[in-house]
């Protein structure tokens, strides 16, 4: 792939960039914004400031490239997507282009500058992807080992399938919400002793998940397949994904064919799609796959990606307490995988389709990407700042996840995603 100018290490912009700002002219993601004058419609970011891609179109300052006013002009990021990615590179690179230092075109007629940027205080994000279909994979070794190990032990920790193939299940994309609405703590059927007969209640150990997902352009019609080399053509960006997991529910009803209730509840996403242009810089090698993977699964190149994750855990009238710190480059099936495996049955794929990679938990207690890792099934409880602690989310609690990838003086992030867990329903 040549060079992408908007990845340019050394550009600066003439908007203010606060330092580690997760939003340099680097990043340029997109989202959908609104404010109390303003429709909701499609957006960009840098630093501190919202860049209104409606108002830059009627403007003139994206003559020639192939958009009309109605793809930027409309409440979710599926009609641009559709113009496929070509179209949204062309873009990000001549947002790039008018935000840069030295192109004064855009910086010197301040009457136009105030119509593009809105303060971020100014704007509310609003879900920026119309989901149709959502699958979660369960792509970390680390992860599944742990869980294997508190479910079935040390010597049958992965199950006999888990090397051969990225392991995934359709969930419910109705529930996934934007980050920031709060999350109504489930009830339905949980068995607390094996002896007696399951309960309905609600959930008493309720879960994050953290996660990343991808979403998709157009794939190919139904009946074909999309290869690993292909499989970074047909992924528009990434967000940060909380998939909550009520476990004591999981735990009762996911044989023989996997979590339901226990996840289609809610799952919460970051508001900006940083695009997979913009993490080019940040890809590297991923873990040594043993056995080999069968032929559809092989790759070349780098298809994993250094992206820093962390998690806190704010309780009610407290201030939070960072409970992991993880990173996307543990993953063991990546991206590309995913898609191909996804696929190579002829499964077609659609615009604003949303993967979920799994649970992301590195090699370190302090990695593990769940509660039910990090307490280890509540055995070894996690204090926080206010002295209580944790087992599991309480009533109450808001779980924050932050992501970012750090290279050469360049950061590029994902803000966060943040969900308050409220009681259950009587």
């Amino acid at each position: 792939m040549n060079a992408i100018a908007a990845n340019n290490p050394a550009l600066t912009s003439w908007v203010e960039v606060p330092q580690h700002s997760d939003f340099p002219i680097q990043n340029l993601p997109f989202g959908i914004v609104k404010t109390s004058q303003l429709t909701p419609r499609v957006a960009s970011r840098i630093g501190d400031f919202a860049i209104d891609l409606k108002s830059l179109y009627v403007l003139g300052y994206l003559e020639n490239l192939p958009f009309e006013q109605s793809d930027f002009d409309c409440a979710t990021l599926n009609v641009l997507m559709k113009r496929g990615k070509k179209a949204t590179r062309e873009l990000r690179n001549r947002l790039s282009k008018l935000f840069d230092s030295n192109y004064t075109d855009l910086q010197k007629n301040q009457v136009h500058v105030e119509q593009v940027l809105i303060p971020i205080d100014q704007v509310t994000m609003c879900m920026p992807v119309e989901i149709g279909d959502y699958t979660d994979f369960y792509s970390s070794r680390e992860h599944a080992t742990n869980v294997g190990i508190m479910l079935r032990g040390a010597e049958n920790a992965l199950m006999p399938n888990w090397l051969w193939l990225p392991v995934g299940y359709h969930g419910r994309a109705s529930s996934i919400v934007i980050s920031g609405e709060p999350v109504r703590r489930p009830k339905g059927q949980i068995k607390p002793n094996p002896e007696e007969s399951p309960i309905y209640t609600a959930s008493r150990n309720l879960d994050f998940e953290l996660e990343m997902a991808f979403i998709t352009y157009d794939g190919k019609p139904l009946g074909d397949r999309i290869s690993t080399d292909e499989a970074e053509d047909f992924i528009f960006g990434m967000c940060l994904f909380n998939d909550w997991s009520a476990r004591d529910m999981q735990a009762w009803e996911y044989i023989p064919l996997g979590p339901f209730l226990a996840k289609n509840f809610a799952s919460s996403i970051s508001p900006w799609i940083v695009t997979l242009d913009a993490l080019d810089a940040f890809k590297l090698n991923g873990p040594v796959q043993d056995p080999e993977v069968l032929s559809y699964l092989e790759y070349s190149g780098q298809k994993s990606y250094d992206i820093q994750l962390e998690v806190y855990i704010q309780p009610e009238n407290a201030t939070e307490t960072k409970v992991c710190t993880s990173n996307f480059k543990y993953m063991y099936w990546n991206m590309a995988q995913q898609l191909a495996h996804h696929t190579v049955n002829g499964c077609n794929v659609r615009c604003g389709d949303l993967m979920g990679s799994g649970t992301i938990s590195g090699p370190t207690p302090d990695s593990f990407g769940s509660m039910m890792e990090l307490s280890w099934r509540g055995a070894n409880p996690i204090p926080m700042n206010d002295g209580t602690e944790r087992k599991f989310i309480q009533d109450g609690d808001t779980v924050i996840m932050r992501g970012f990838s750090s290279k050469d003086g360049v950061r590029v992030g994902f803000g966060e995603v943040t969900g308050k867990i409220l009681p259950a329903v009587d």
